[in-house]
């Protein structure tokens, strides 16, 4: 990329920098119930995640989901909260990975500045997207933390980042990294992460459970692609373990209201599993780039009771991959993939997708 060479009686301009934003989905600001009822509100209101109309929805949301939800899901997040920051396990871990992968293209590209934002609470990505101009970056790629594509996760961020955009009269270049659920470097990381978590066991799973998020039935059917990309995956990932769908499985949690949600659901498919006999199992989300509520509290916390109290023995939570080396491996291969035309050559190696995959 050329300097920027200005005339001496030019404006004061910052340019020449490129900015890389990762995005995740949220977390409230504590556990009480006012910051719980801020965040909820924020992310049930969202029409990308909520499309009944707002007519019907306004007061189903304000008169009865907002007076009980919030004190549970706050006491929810008691059960798993960073309490020595004070603040949610994923946005420590975001904020780790922003700072890992900061350091690690640092040292290769001085051009190069990494921010993080949660689309729902704080940080946001307005503020963000500022700090990044202000450091003088022209040229801004959004990474959105979510392998899998859903209209929910990555378009709603997108959503507030373009929103942030329409109110700046230089905007800066942006581009937006698709989803990553077949990136090879992402399912051989999941894999080893697999094959590490086992290997210290004192015993072999009989099942396997991949619990992805869900969402409603309707919405894949109105064209969201995200169970085919979550399907590819899960694919992906047996193959390259070695499992059949008998041993490495596929579920959805987190449903939430009265319509049908995707299946076969986590928690239904815990407990049939335990009925049936089985006394061992392991659940992992390969669909979280970081642990949160819906894996450390649902997963590992209401899953492994669901699976105990039917009769199962042996529960393992296999965490995501959150900051490791194999986490920080598939980010920065898909950063620096997108980044390629931006900056003379690749600012570091990182793996080289396979054909077909």
């Amino acid at each position: 990329m050329p300097e920027m060479k200005l005339p001496p009686d030019h404006v004061p301009v910052q340019a020449g920098k490129i900015g890389v934003l990762i995005m995740n989905l949220g977390t409230p600001d504590g556990t009480d119930y006012w910051s719980m009822r801020r965040y909820l509100k924020e992310f049930l209101w969202d029409r990308r995640v909520i499309e009944t109309p707002r007519a019907v929805w306004w007061p189903i949301l304000n008169l009865i989901i907002l007076q009980t939800r919030p004190q549970k899901k706050g006491r929810d997040y008691a059960t798993i909260w960073n309490k020595e920051l004070d603040e949610s396990f994923l946005k420590t871990i975001t904020r780790n990975q922003a700072e890992k992968l900061g350091s690690q293209l640092a040292a290769s590209s001085d051009k190069v500045v990494v921010d993080w934002a949660m689309r729902y609470g704080n940080p946001a990505i307005k503020p963000a997207v500022e700090r990044l101009l202000k450091a003088g970056c022209d040229r801004i790629l959004a990474v959105s933390l979510y392998p899998q594509y859903a209209a929910a996760t990555v378009a709603t961020a997108n959503d507030h980042l373009f929103r942030a955009l329409m109110e700046m009269r230089w905007q800066p270049t942006v581009r937006v990294a698709p989803p990553y659920h077949d990136e090879p470097v992402y399912i051989d990381a999941l894999a080893q992460s697999i094959r590490a978590h086992l290997a210290g066991l004192d015993h072999d799973p009989e099942v396997i459970l991949a619990s992805f998020h869900g969402v409603p039935q309707k919405y894949v059917e109105a064209g969201d692609p995200y169970y085919c990309h979550c399907h590819k995956t899960w694919r992906l990932l047996g193959e390259a373990l070695g499992m059949g769908p008998d041993r490495l499985m596929m579920t959805f949690q987190s449903r939430f209201g009265p319509d049908e949600w995707i299946k076969p659901y986590t928690d239904k498919t815990v407990e049939a599993l335990a009925r049936k006999g089985v006394k061992s199992m392991a659940i992992l989300a390969p669909g979280f780039s970081a642990d949160c509520l819906e894996t450390l509290e649902e997963l590992n916390g209401e899953n492994r009771h669901i699976f105990e109290a039917n009769g199962g023995e042996r529960f393992s939570y296999i965490p995501c991959l959150n900051d490791s080396d194999l986490g920080m491996g598939v980010i920065r291969t898909v950063v620096e993939r997108e980044l390629m035309g931006w900056l003379p050559a690749r600012i570091g190696p990182s793996a080289t997708p396979e054909p077909g995959r």
